[in-house]
């Protein structure tokens, strides 16, 4: 079956949603909706007391208490001697990896720079990474042909922006063009081929056949392999490695290194290290946004809604992981804690009237305008209001810039994508999946915050990009279209159950006929096509969008994987959520 040809991305940006024409208005096709039990509270608006039925999503509590939570961030990794030491492994290291670039052995050289990356390191010695891949194919050397080797050669090439054909792995193919059954012995080969086809490009057939051939192999091995090889085949197949954060990696990645026979002391030593120095920072840096986020008091009056500070935190840290981001990652904080509480009003709790008050609010961008708006929603109007021209102004005093009109179009654009949502469930529409898409990849909130994390990060902001940015280019609409995807493989059926419009998958089910499975795997390879176009994009020279800001934006769309790998690891944390943020946030690892 054809998947279904998504060329409505492509059209102009309109008053509507930014990915889309105008919805035409049509009838409803009567479409049942499965909703939470109501209920019938009492609002204020101006002190007048009003009777409105309202849904409930029954979100759980907070499971992060917060004095006691900020009472656990106790990292001590900031004294004068763990600097001292992490400078002097950082000299030896270097040692390490300029001998291994001058040796003649380039597969020694290629794994040396998959464990520094994979270690959390690779941020110290991109430069020297680079040059070493630079010099490896300057050099000419031959290398192994070993399907280990091929693959990993492959990977890191493209993973720093090298060009590189699919054809190295036509060796492996036999007349007919498939791959040779007989690689199935090499299951460290088979793990590489597997995490290298991730890096591949919408067209490329001989990565997508090597994902399926080394997928097959892989969970033919999965259970009989040795345990440290059975830790990495699950570990491939249960999150590709370039579908992963850093962080996260490099607190397994450590583990799994100490446990091998040829691990490096230096190496090993320094991971975990900077590892707990980086926790430090973290630390501090959501001890500050904990404060903010308690002082703000934003859900005083909104009990309805998903207090989720520390996950939005982790987040923060999915995007912009390395430590001189603090800004940047409190920026994203703020942004995701505010974008949730108001998202929830929207999806639940607010009536379409109200709903059209309050994006009537951001646009107009007064604050007069809070007279207008229910009690309830009066305080989180003002703290977007105030928490956005706080940003304006460190960017105007830091870059000497006016982005507040900038920032106005996007936090509009994100409500009108709500509000048209909330239209949509109120008059029981039922969108096609080309509509739900066009204005889900706004509502997901990824343009929001990649245009965030932009003017939070760059150095430098130049009305160039800005504009670049604001007219939605395919860098971030495939971010976006793969955030919305994801997203609603893990919140869908509980958006469903409390009457929410429907997501993704239920859209395309009416559209094509098919069942829930098979709309879920189409829907999947939509996903991983865009992921596919992502990649391309880290390639476009003309972009006037840095290389660090690129790759944060890719790391969103890893961000979200991360959180919705098992079901909605956001609004209803769970134990996995949870210790993720204890082993990147609390837990320092023993030296």
């Amino acid at each position: 079956m054809a998947l279904l040809h998504l060329n409505f991305l492509s059209t102009k940006i309109s008053s509507s949603t930014p990915f889309s024409k105008q919805v035409p208005s049509r009838k409803s096709r009567n479409v049942e909706f499965t909703t939470s039990p109501h209920k019938c509270l009492a609002t204020t608006q101006n002190g007048v007391v009003v009777q409105t039925e309202r849904r409930s999503a029954n979100y759980k509590n907070n499971i992060w208490e917060h004095d006691h939570f900020l009472k656990t961030l106790k990292n001590d990794y900031t004294a004068e001697v763990y600097v001292l030491r992490a400078n002097i492994l950082k000299d030896e290291v270097t040692h390490i990896l300029d001998y291994a670039r001058d040796a003649s052995s380039p597969f020694a050289l290629l794994v040396l720079i998959d464990d520094i990356q994979r270690l959390g390191l690779g941020y110290f010695f991109e430069k020297n990474i680079r040059t070493a891949l630079g010099l490896l194919i300057e050099k000419n050397l031959k290398m192994e042909e070993t399907l280990e080797t091929t693959a990993l050669y492959f990977r890191l090439l493209r993973q720093h922006g090298f060009k590189v054909s699919q054809d190295v792995f036509s060796i492996f193919r036999d007349p007919q063009n498939s791959f040779k059954e007989s690689l199935d012995q090499d299951v460290k080969g088979m793990v590489r081929l597997f995490e290298a086809s991730y890096l591949g490009l919408e067209g490329e057939d001989i990565l997508d056949e090597a994902n399926a051939f080394a997928r097959r192999h892989l969970l033919d091995v999965k259970g009989n392999a040795d345990s440290n090889l059975a830790e990495l085949v699950t570990h491939a197949l249960d999150l590709p490695l370039h579908h992963r954060i850093t962080r996260l990696e490099a607190r397994w990645y450590i583990d799994a290194y100490s446990r091998r026979k040829d691990v490096n002391s230096t190496l090993l030593e320094f991971a975990k290290l900077d590892y707990n120095m980086i926790q430090s920072t973290y630390q501090k840096d959501l001890i500050e946004m904990s404060r903010w986020w308690k002082n703000l008091d934003v859900m005083m009056n909104l009990p309805f809604s998903r207090d989720r500070l520390a996950e939005s935190f982790l987040w923060s840290v999915g995007m912009t992981d390395e430590p001189q981001y603090s800004y940047c990652r409190q920026v994203i904080t703020k942004v995701i804690a505010l974008v949730t509480v108001i998202d929830d009003f929207y999806d639940i709790y607010a009536t379409y009237d109200e709903a059209k008050l309050f994006t009537d609010a951001v646009e107009r961008w007064d604050i007069n305008a809070v007279e207008q708006l229910p009690d309830y929603m009066k305080l989180c109007f003002f703290a977007l209001y105030n928490t956005v021209n706080e940003f304006a102004y460190n960017a105007l005093k830091e870059h000497g810039f006016n982005i507040l009109p900038h920032l106005r179009k996007q936090w509009v654009d994100q409500c009108k994508s709500y509000l048209l949502e909330s239209k949509w469930f109120h008059t029981g529409y039922k969108a096609t999946l080309a509509e739900y898409l066009d204005n889900g990849c706004i509502s997901v909130a990824g343009p929001l915050l990649d245009f965030h994390v932009y003017v939070s990060m760059t150095p430098r902001i130049t009305k160039e990009a800005l504009d670049y940015l604001q007219g939605y280019p395919d860098l971030i609409r495939w971010d976006s279209m793969a955030f919305r995807i994801v997203d609603d493989f893990g919140t869908s059926e509980d958006e469903l159950a409390r009457g929410d419009v429907p997501k993704a998958i239920q859209c395309y089910m009416p559209d094509t006929g098919v069942s829930f499975q098979v709309a879920r795997e189409q829907l999947r390879h939509l996903a991983n096509e865009a992921w596919k176009k992502q990649n391309r994009e880290q390639w476009v020279a003309e972009s006037p969008l840095p290389e660090s800001y690129v790759n944060a934006v890719t790391d969103l769309t890893r961000t979200t994987e991360i959180f919705y790998q098992y079901e909605d690891g956001f609004g209803i944390p769970d134990n996995e959520t949870e210790n993720r943020i204890r082993s990147l946030m609390v837990d320092p690892i023993p030296l």
